[in-house]
């Protein structure tokens, strides 16, 4: 018979026996018991500082996928919390997947075996206990990170860009001189008057390393899931993070977001008052007043025009070529001030642009924009009636025809989510294939939602006059000014193709019905 032998060791084990709970202990103990059952092993896994309730350990998932093509009839653990803490993981694999895999479980100290009648209920109060375990340390751990933060320590498993762990004491900041210096060009451009864009067009012009590229120069390994950045070029997007980041002042924010469940990676932000603030904790990198200053100016560019609201088509401008967002930038043309629109891509770098420019002035999209819709509205919507045009009424039949359609469409993406997430739980298909599929899937039933959605409103007001909110609708269909409201309900996003050097340019409108 042949074995797969699997260790796990993780700072959940710490404070115990650390002697008897190491990986090399673990591995003599489980050869031994091995040698004298007979069995050949087939590949000992070991897992070293992953919990054991996390379902991403490297070794554990090639070991279940060896158990899947049939490689091993035994899997032989020192104890069952070694193989998972997870009571979700023991009922899927140990009493599910495992007999169906022809898999025995072995698990020597806790006298678990799967080949043996009436162990199973063990097995269950042992995963239970292994749980509690977890859940119980979990607590005593955010105690004492929230102990921690109230004193004013630092917790943080890497530094904020502009400081560094002090040597001889890691919950403490001091400053890190070449990064703090950058930091303080950063607020100092925008006193005076600086955008985010133009502050990281600056800093790329200058060959600055952004923080992730910096911490990795420095030799950390670091990485941030937030960007798929990787030539270590600055964003208006970390800009902005950097301007915002009460930490340079002295105080020790911490504990603006925490994870929903010890289970679970993900994490959910807290309303500001429950943040973790204690002043004084370490130096400062810009005065309060030059912090406050900034905060101010941000609050005043994050609207745009007289009226203090963004422009009209803010967010739905893409790049035809690249699928990036269009940033605005400003330029003076024989006297005159102009606002145009840029890939964002291109503006990132002007020294090595990874796409073509793609400007365009936004008054001038903005206008044809207005054109279309006055254009559709004018065919489609009967302003003395208050409703469709009449010819279009007949229509409304096949409106609703339509709807129905949708909604079974709708319901049968349902199903087949459901069906798909319950063939990743029973390991029918892999992680990655579960991701792209489910993605597919969702996609296809946003759209379908979205078509509904626009169905049910043109067959609510069909035929209908002006009556139950008709005053409304054609307050909004007077389209002086275009309001908001109408381009946020008829186009989806706007693409901009790059000038030809006969000065044409493809604008493209994605409507959303």
């Amino acid at each position: 018979m042949t074995c797969a032998i699997y260790c796990r060791l993780s700072k959940e084990d710490e404070g115990k026996a650390s002697e008897s709970e190491s990986i090399q202990n673990q591995k003599s103990m489980l050869m031994d018991y091995a040698t004298r059952q007979g069995w050949v092993v087939y590949r000992i896994y070991c897992d070293e500082d992953y919990s054991g309730v996390d379902r991403e350990r490297p070794d554990w998932n090639a070991m279940l996928e060896a158990a899947r093509s049939r490689r091993f009839q035994v899997i032989l653990c020192k104890t069952q919390s070694r193989f998972t803490r997870d009571m979700e993981l023991v009922e899927r694999y140990i009493h599910g997947l495992f007999p169906l895999w022809g898999i025995r479980f072995v698990a020597v100290v806790d006298n678990i075996d799967t080949e043996l009648k009436g162990n199973k209920k063990a097995r269950q109060i042992n995963g239970l206990i292994n749980e509690w375990y977890l859940e119980d340390l979990s607590e005593n751990i955010r105690a004492v990170f929230a102990q921690k933060r109230s004193a004013g320590q630092y917790i943080g498993s890497f530094p904020v860009y502009g400081y560094q762990k002090a040597p001889g004491d890691h919950n403490r900041l001091i400053v890190d001189p070449p990064a703090a210096e950058v930091v303080r060009t950063i607020f100092h451009l925008c006193l005076q008057g600086l955008g985010k864009q133009r502050i990281a067009e600056r800093l790329n012009e200058w060959g600055l390393p952004n923080p992730t590229a910096y911490k990795r120069e420095k030799g950390w390994n670091y990485h941030n899931g937030g960007t798929g950045n990787g030539e270590g070029l600055w964003s208006r997007t970390t800009v902005g993070r950097i301007l915002r980041n009460e930490m340079y002042t002295g105080t020790m924010v911490q504990g603006v977001k925490r994870r929903v469940s010890y289970k679970a990676k993900a994490c959910v932000s807290l309303p500001q008052d429950q943040w973790s603030r204690v002043a004084g904790t370490h130096e400062a990198i810009v005065e309060r007043e030059t912090f406050d200053t900034v905060q101010r100016l941000l609050a005043q560019r994050t609207r745009s025009g007289a009226a203090g609201k963004p422009h009209l088509l803010a967010g739905k401008v893409r790049c035809a070529d690249c699928g990036s967002g269009m940033v605005k930038v400003s330029h003076r043309y024989k006297g005159t001030q102009h606002s145009y629109l840029q890939c964002r891509l291109y503006a990132a770098s002007r020294r090595a642009p990874q796409c073509a420019r793609h400007s365009v002035r936004l008054d001038d999209l903005t206008a044809a924009v207005e054109e279309r819709v006055r254009f559709y509205v004018d065919a489609w919507y009967d302003a003395e009636r208050g409703g469709l045009r009449q010819e279009l009424l007949s229509r409304r039949p096949g409106l609703q025809k339509e709807r129905l359609a949708l909604q079974s469409q709708i319901a049968r993406r349902e199903d087949a989510l459901r069906s798909l997430y319950l063939d990743r739980v029973d390991g029918l298909i892999g992680r990655e294939q579960f991701a792209e599929m489910n993605r597919r899937f969702l996609e296809e039933k946003e759209r379908l939602e979205t078509r509904l959605n626009r169905l049910q409103w043109a067959d609510r007001e069909a035929g209908s006059p002006a009556s139950d909110g008709g005053e409304e609708i054609q307050a909004l269909l007077r389209l002086d000014p275009m309001p908001q409201r109408l381009v946020d309900l008829l186009i989806d996003f706007v693409e901009i193709g790059e000038r030809q050097p006969d000065g044409t340019q493809n604008i493209r409108i994605y409507w959303r019905i």
